[in-house]
């Protein structure tokens, strides 16, 4: 590895790299070892930008094949790729961008018995890029129990909202289907509710998965399928959205190798509903203490001012001195408003 790094940067172009290496640690990145599971929107962006910020080495990993819908959505395929593996399409294409990056492709599909195949080589950071259920709790729960690092995306069909891309923990996530049943497979099967970060819209999906439509001779789903249990239907995807997911992905991971500050926005998923319930709560405790509810002066909207700008929806009793960085609480459910009487 120490010759691959004199190699590298005696042969890279100085303009290539003076501009992450004024940030980040160059020699950080030279020296990292990442896998990419799941090679399709989100993956070909994630892949594509860690290879042009100057990693080491990359090992991809993808079962499917290039297809022609997926082209307004993958990094770097064209229509000769079509029908190509993923894997092996974006080998080509990374050998001419950054040919001094240690690349490795298998065209495979991940599940528990390839885990010490895949594994076992101990990456400093593993991307899950993958959209079926089964395997994604598969690799999430295999990473958490081998101590590796690991950030998964979440779902990014039927999105058309960048503004509402985050990054937070698995369990802070809202409005995504495939967090909720994440989360759920994780706790059920593996005991695992949280530890996870994870790369997520909090907008509301659009739009369902479309109709199956075959061929009259040939009607039966499953007749498409590449591997049996993966789901032929698709979901309805603006190209900008997923390439936005891998862009976050890469950045993430590279920050993290770097060692620097990553702070993320805070999860703020309450509408008015929950703040009418905290002032109903502030109300009927007013009631019990002090008989009457006639000193609350505030309404829905000014706790909401309250709670969401003052407070960063935090409890002033909480004894938790672990460091949240700026997150808020998910719920209402364990936070009530008193008023404080000066003496």
């Amino acid at each position: 590895m120490a010759v691959l790094v004199v190699r590298t940067l005696a042969v890279l172009d100085r303009e290539h790299v003076c501009m992450i290496a004024r940030i980040f640690s160059l020699m950080k990145l030279l020296l990292s070892s990442l896998q990419v599971i799941g090679l399709g929107g989100v993956g070909s962006h994630a892949a594509s930008m860690l290879l042009r910020s100057g990693v080491g080495r990359l090992l991809l990993v993808d079962f499917d094949q290039v297809s022609l819908s997926s082209l307004n959505r993958h990094a770097v395929a064209t229509r000769e790729d079509v029908g190509t593996p993923k894997a092996y399409c974006l080998k080509k294409h990374f050998s001419l961008i950054y040919p001094e990056c240690q690349i490795e492709a298998r065209v495979q599909l991940y599940d528990s018995s390839a885990e010490d195949e895949i594994l076992s080589g101990q990456p400093d950071f593993v991307l899950d890029c993958i959209d079926n259920i089964d395997t994604k709790v598969s690799l999430l729960a295999a990473c958490v129990r081998r101590g590796l690092r690991v950030l998964s995306a979440m779902g990014a069909g039927a999105r058309a909202d960048p503004t509402r891309i985050r990054v937070a923990d698995l369990r802070e996530s809202s409005n995504d289907p495939l967090s909720r049943a994440v989360r759920y497979r994780l706790k059920k099967d593996h005991g695992i509710e949280g530890g996870i970060p994870v790369v997520f819209s909090m907008e509301k999906p659009k739009a369902k998965l479309l109709p199956f439509q075959g061929s009259k001779e040939e009607e039966t789903p499953s007749d498409y399928q590449i591997v049996p249990g993966f789901r032929v239907r698709i979901i309805p995807v603006l190209g900008t959205i997923p390439a936005i997911f891998g862009q976050v992905m890469a950045s993430y991971v590279v920050t993290q190798l770097a060692q620097l500050d990553f702070q993320t926005e805070p999860i703020v998923n309450l509408d008015l509903d929950h703040y009418r319930v905290l002032h109903h709560r502030l109300l009927e405790h007013e009631e019990l203490i002090y008989g009457s509810a006639e000193q609350v002066l505030v309404d829905a909207e000014e706790v909401m001012y309250i709670v969401k700008e003052l407070w960063r929806g935090r409890s002033a009793r909480d004894q938790n001195m672990k460091d949240t960085g700026r997150k808020m609480w998910r719920s209402v459910n364990e936070l009530m408003l008193v008023r404080y009487a000066s003496l």
